[in-house]
């Protein structure tokens, strides 16, 4: 381990030769501290809190798993270090997952070791870190919990339900049905249903016709999906 001074980071690594190849990567950096180097475990949780480090480094999507809570056992442990997760693939669906979970940089597999020591001094100062590929994905994500961020000029006169307005919103966006259940936490099904009830009340024969009719930017491209 090298001195105290600059950013303090923790290796969190199921993979020890990932963890091994990060700790080396990081340490010939002078304004980097590698402060621990472990596995997940109680101890490791212990180092961890004896360590206080600013950047915790994770190489598991399965901290991201909803219902995991390995996140908050890393942010109960060290409530201000930043979480970073590395050696990740990328998946839209595993990506919205860490955000949600505290992660705050997300670094695909293929990142240069410039890329990763990039990441943690940006996430050191208060930035927060993902690929490009992914950020469509993340501001999709953003409107979709108001559903009307897209569309100011909306109309109004159908007399759609706020559910039914959002949803109208989220075609707009090009989403699929699975992919508007996923976002709003419903069954395809249901909003198969939802989209029945919408073209009925526009007096829509299909997608395209309820944006135009509704008013709502289309950035469905050329497919007609029902």
């Amino acid at each position: 381990m090298s001195d105290c001074s600059g950013i303090t980071v923790f290796l969190l690594t199921e993979n020890k030769l990932l963890g091994e190849a990060l700790a080396r990567i990081l340490q010939k950096k002078t304004d980097i501290n590698v402060v621990g180097n472990a596995a997940f475990s109680a101890s490791a949780l212990e180092q961890l809190a004896a360590g206080k480090p600013e950047v915790v480094l994770l190489d598991s999507p399965r901290y991201a798993l909803p219902g995991s809570g390995l996140c908050t056992q890393v942010v109960r442990a060290c409530s201000s270090a930043k979480l970073v997760l590395v050696g990740m693939d990328s998946d839209e669906s595993t990506f919205l997952a860490a955000v949600s979970a505290g992660i705050v940089g997300y670094v695909l597999k293929d990142a240069s070791a410039v890329e990763i020591v990039g990441t943690v001094r940006a996430v050191a100062r208060g930035e927060a870190v993902c690929p490009p590929s992914l950020s469509a994905a993340l501001f999709r994500s953003a409107a979709s919990q108001t559903g009307l961020a897209y569309s100011p000029g909306f109309r109004s006169d159908f007399g759609l339900s706020v559910r039914e307005q959002q949803l109208v919103n989220l075609i707009g966006l090009g989403l699929t049905n699975k992919e508007i259940a996923i976002r709003l936490t419903l069954s395809e099904q249901t909003v198969k249903n939802h989209v029945h009830r919408v073209l009925r009340k526009v007096g829509a024969s299909d997608r395209y016709q309820i944006l135009e009719r509704c008013g709502v930017a289309n950035s469905m491209g050329n497919q007609r999906p029902m």
